[in-house]
């Protein structure tokens, strides 16, 4: 696999923290790693950019990468008229996309829009040990998961300076308001928000469209309480169609 030259460090995570304090620990999330056996999708999404012809890209993990799955009915619907790309990978955390960024991903697009989530494994995976970092107990709080999304939209906006982004809250997970992943991803979203300039940088907060009343989420939408199903993918797209037809220029 070809791999392109690495952009200083400091420039690709050249941001002012959004949190003072947390712990010291190395911050994986702003550490960019290959997501070992992605390498194949990874080599795809940059054939996809080198054709220069998407204008419209869908950024993030699993939840992204499922336009191709339970909600591809609504995406050829929706999506696929307005060309729009799908980089999705399951599995990714922000320091995964930071690398992909930094190793050809877009490399040749010149997109109107990209529609950014991620987050939610960098909540999840935590405990476990990743052979990308050394075998290393993964662990990343909110502040840190906030950091590796910055660092994400500022190299977007480096690469891509003609392009806006719409960044999405992190979806909600787990039965009701009070699981703890949830809370931390909440918390994560209560960060990324403070992003958004209205002028290149948007962020939408869509997750009450998922829930019930009283907060909890239906496996009706998400059977295993975090991936949506065709219906949750519809109620995804009928949420952000308006603003993404408006940031495009539609």
């Amino acid at each position: 696999m070809k791999i392109s030259a690495l952009a200083p460090f400091a420039i690709v995570v050249g941001f002012v923290s959004l949190a003072s304090g947390g712990n010291n620990s190395k911050n994986f999330a702003i550490s960019p790693a290959l997501h070992p056996g992605t390498e194949k999708k990874h080599e795809s999404f940059n054939k996809i950019s080198k054709q220069g012809k998407a204008p419209l890209v869908f950024l993030g993990d699993s939840i992204t990468a499922g336009w191709s799955g339970r909600g591809k009915a609504v995406w050829e619907k929706d999506w696929a008229p307005l060309s729009a790309a799908n980089f999705g990978i399951g599995g990714d955390r922000t320091e995964h996309i930071l690398w992909r960024l930094q190793n050809g991903n877009y490399d040749g697009l010149k997109p109107k829009l990209t529609v950014l989530m991620i987050g939610t494994n960098n909540t999840g995976h935590q405990g476990r040990a990743m052979r990308e970092h050394n075998g290393a107990i993964y662990s990343s709080s909110a502040e840190q998961t906030a950091e590796g999304v910055t660092a994400i939209v500022n190299l977007l906006k480096k690469k891509q300076p003609q392009m806006k982004i719409l960044l999405l809250a992190i979806f909600p997970r787990g039965a009701t308001p009070t699981d703890a992943k949830r809370v931390q991803n909440e918390k994560t979203n209560r960060l990324i928000a403070k992003l958004a300039d209205n002028r290149t940088v948007h962020f939408l907060d869509i997750n009450k469209k998922f829930l019930q009343p009283d907060g909890t989420l239906s496996k009706e939408i998400m059977p295993d309480l975090l991936h949506p199903n065709a219906a949750g993918y519809r109620i995804w797209s009928d949420a952000i169609e308006g603003k993404v037809k408006e940031l495009m220029g539609e």
